[in-house]
């Protein structure tokens, strides 16, 4: 028999069957450059991440191009360390180190059924379904282009926001990054009146079929290393669909998930375990040697992405 080392890269919690959803395949990627001013007194340090929109002709999946790649570089490291080992069943140290923090936070838009859920995870994936959004947008005659994409301007107030939107009529996507959907073509670019949210279009790509990768990493003498917790990339990226392995909650119950975990990691990490049936020692969980990102201090936010409304 194999023996498994199972590795907390986040921790393995009971799965629950989601409602099923018709899965949607990408046919076109958009590449977007995020910016967000997270902190007004430190305007000259914005948030940054590269951004990730696959659109089919149903349904769209917007998430982190570099939380991916993170996650790639970690599953290196631990099969590595297992070729390494030959065997020997030696500890699993990982250690990614980044720029800065990434976004596991995924949105999925199904704009024909006008659903919309936002994934989200605090060791375990939970899905949180919101109302999709409704924008009432207003389109002008101002024409600019991105690249090849020729587009029309769209603004709208939003989140407690003004955006101003490029949309491209020629691509028949009604979504867009994040939560902005409903124009009459893919929304290539967008950005509030200051300039605080930005959505910068970095480039647009067709899909072509890719090779499945693995969660498991195997030496020659049959010991198994598998990826507790990360999501799994032996699911083809380019199909769209809400994941079946995540639990659904609330806006209010994932909030006291989040405080729990805030005040006390190995604790919220110790009762996932121990619900899941798996074992846990203190000090393996969040921010162990055995699983460590550097990702600095967790950052001031002041100005967050969705504002309150004026009254």
């Amino acid at each position: 028999m194999k023996k498994t080392f199972i590795i907390l890269s986040a921790l393995l919690l009971a799965s629950v069957v989601v409602s099923a959803q018709k899965p949607d395949t990408a046919k076109v990627i958009v590449h977007y450059k995020f910016s967000h001013l997270r902190d007004t007194n430190n305007r000259d340090k914005p948030y940054t991440e590269n951004m990730l929109l696959f659109l089919g002709k149903t349904a769209s999946a917007y998430k982190s191009y570099d939380h991916k790649m993170q996650e790639a570089m970690m599953r290196k490291q631990v099969a590595d360390q297992v070729a390494a080992q030959k065997g020997s069943g030696g500890p699993i140290n990982i250690k990614v180190t980044s720029k800065g923090e990434t976004s596991s936070t995924e949105y999925y838009q199904f704009p024909v059924e006008k659903r919309f859920v936002r994934k989200e995870k605090l060791i375990t994936p939970y899905l949180i379904e919101e109302s999709m959004p409704v924008i009432a947008w207003k389109i002008g005659n101002d024409t600019a282009s991105f690249g090849t994409l020729h587009c029309q301007k769209a603004t709208a107030h939003f989140k407690g926001r003004d955006y101003t939107a490029w949309f491209c009529p020629d691509l028949p996507f009604h979504s867009g990054p994040w939560k902005l959907n409903g124009l009459p073509g893919l929304i290539v670019e967008a950005y509030d009146t200051n300039k605080e949210v930005v959505f910068k279009f970095d480039g647009l790509e067709n899909v072509i079929a890719t090779p499945k990768s693995t969660t498991e990493a195997v030496d020659h003498s049959g010991v198994v290393v598998k990826m507790v917790g990360m999501d799994d990339p032996n699911e083809d990226p380019n199909i769209i669909a809400i994941p079946t392995d995540a639990v659904k909650t609330t806006e209010k119950e994932f909030a006291k998930l989040k405080e729990a975990m805030r005040k006390d990691p190995d604790a919220f990490a110790q009762s996932a375990m121990a619900a899941a049936g798996v074992g846990f020692k203190p000090g393996n969980g969040p921010g162990s040697d055995s699983h460590h990102i550097v990702n600095g201090p967790a950052p001031e936010i002041n100005n967050p992405l969705e504002l309150p409304e004026k009254k």
